[in-house]
């Protein structure tokens, strides 16, 4: 009819475009995640694609009084956690150096003792290649009740990675500041999260050398703490495997388990907690023992 104005029509293949171009921009922009129900656990896994924590039923880990030879680092973390559960000032704390020497068990193992105490606080799992995404996580945490320790577990970065700039948003906040009830926790092989021979490269070949670096090296400055772990001693090593025997009601002669450990130890050519832990795997099997 003249002067009426008709819809537009669209055929099915309009529609099936239209469709496509949703769904795309609903990947490219996805809607905010939903806080899950903090109660249903004590650990999270932060995933994305789409944005989602999930929860972790059990926690791999042992238990605080396990992990021998690392008493000093064991007691400022504990320490420092104890504070953060409570409302006190805490710092994001940087675990780095040997392999194999408890560091990331530690961060789990005082989580959990924290907890035992009564706190409301969640550990967050965040992997390396997802820190882009770790604004939007300070978003879903700042609003709960709970209190929160993000962790990292072998955090580094090389050359031409640029992670390292989205962790600035954990550790230093922005002009919105880092939410009051997150600390960050990492765990690395670096002290500096880059190799060395990456550093003395950039700032060799650099027009000003004592920059080049600057930004990254900078980085674990950040860090409130910086808690050492070094090769254990021999005795340290026995002392480890002891413990694990003690706890689980296994009984040796001093002298063959002694005998046993060294050999194990001088199989793999290293020594460590890691060692430790694999050694006693292998006995408690030999024995018939669960663990």
């Amino acid at each position: 009819m003249t002067g009426q104005t008709q819809e537009p029509r669209f055929g099915p293949e309009a529609a099936d475009s239209l469709k496509r171009i949703a769904e795309a921009l609903e990947r490219r922009f996805p809607a905010p995640a939903a806080a899950p129900d903090f109660a249903a656990a004590e650990a999270f896994l932060w995933h994305v694609a789409p944005d989602r924590l999930s929860p972790v039923p059990e926690v791999n880990r042992v238990d605080l009084t396990l992990l021998q030879g690392i008493d000093r680092s064991r007691d400022t973390l504990l320490e420092n956690t104890r504070h953060f559960a409570r409302g006190l000032p805490a710092n994001n704390a940087l675990l780095w150096g040997a392999r194999g020497m408890g560091k990331s068990s530690l961060v789990k193992a005082v989580h959990a003792a924290v907890a035992a105490e009564g706190h409301p606080l969640k550990l967050v799992e965040v992997q390396r290649e997802d820190l882009p995404s770790v604004g939007r996580l300070l978003g879903l945490l700042r609003g709960a009740d709970e209190r929160f320790v993000l962790f990292c577990d072998d955090l580094s970065f090389s050359h031409d990675d640029q992670h390292y700039k989205s962790l600035k948003a954990v550790l230093d906040g922005g002009i919105e500041g880092r939410p009051a009830n997150v600390v960050f926790y990492a765990t690395s092989n670096r002290r500096h999260l880059m190799p060395r021979d990456m550093i003395e490269n950039e700032r060799s070949t650099a027009i000003s050398p004592s920059e080049a670096t600057e930004e990254k090296v900078s980085l674990s400055d950040r860090f409130g703490l910086w808690l050492g772990f070094h090769p254990c001693s021999q005795d340290e090593y026995l002392a480890m495997i002891g413990a694990y025997c003690a706890a689980h009601g296994i009984e040796i002669d001093p002298e063959t388990l002694r005998a046993e450990a060294i050999e194990w130890q001088a199989t793999r050519g290293a020594r460590s907690g890691r060692v430790a832990w694999q050694f006693f795997t292998d006995l408690a099997a030999r024995r018939g023992i669960r663990i």
